[in-house]
């Protein structure tokens, strides 16, 4: 059902593709530097959970409507738009994605929602699972869905695997970068614009 020649272009697909900057990844090198390895694997592993909820839904039809539902497309692209815009907004203001300074830190309980929500409510990964997966899908080889799904975890658990590494060796660059306090604040104004940018181009999405 899964020749090796087509599995290994997909890991090699979907390697590229979290190796990605986006803001999921981000996110999770953002708790690596402020609060440490634990932080980073938690917030790696929920963007995983977040793309999940994408490959469930393209395996059962739920990205099939906001694809022919206007209103449901307009919702879900509302939500996820409006929701990154704030993060970066947010970590504007505060500068305080990337902290290497003492302070207070998040629950991880809130490190794994923030990372989640920010996976789950952005409907492009659902979209693209929907055209990109389907490349490697072949019904000759057996259940289509049992395809899907199969390509689908595999995809999410390098997403979570490879964000949390991203985080874990951001956590080990904090020394370096405490003595560099101009290269902290360009981190944390770059990955606000990145939210905000990344939202704004939701916004401006057009149904196909």
């Amino acid at each position: 059902m899964f020749p090796i020649e087509v599995w290994i272009a997909y890991s090699v697909a979907c390697a590229l593709l979290v190796l990605s900057p986006g803001p999921d990844n981000l996110l999770a090198i953002g708790r690596g530097l402020s609060q440490g390895r634990v932080a980073a694997c938690v917030s790696g592993m929920s963007s995983g959970s977040g793309i999940l909820f994408h490959v469930g839904a393209a395996t059962f039809g739920l990205t099939v409507l906001l694809q022919t539902s206007a209103v449901a497309f307009w919702v879900v692209k509302i939500l996820g738009a409006t929701y990154l815009v704030w993060l970066g907004i947010k970590v504007l203001c505060s500068r305080q994605l990337f902290n290497l300074e003492p302070a207070a830190k998040a629950p991880l309980r809130m490190v794994a929602s923030t990372a989640f929500l920010s996976a789950a409510l952005n409907p492009k990964p659902g979209l693209f699972v929907l055209a990109f997966i389907p490349q490697f899908v072949s019904p000759e080889r057996g259940s289509v869905t049992v395809q899907m799904l199969v390509y689908g975890v595999w995809f999410a658990l390098l997403t979570a695997v490879g964000f949390a590494l991203m985080g874990v060796f951001a956590s080990g660059l904090s020394k370096w970068l405490r003595e560099r306090p101009r290269v902290v604040a360009g981190l944390n104004i770059g990955a606000g614009l990145t939210f905000v940018g990344t939202g704004l181009s939701i916004a401006a999405l057009k149904q196909r």
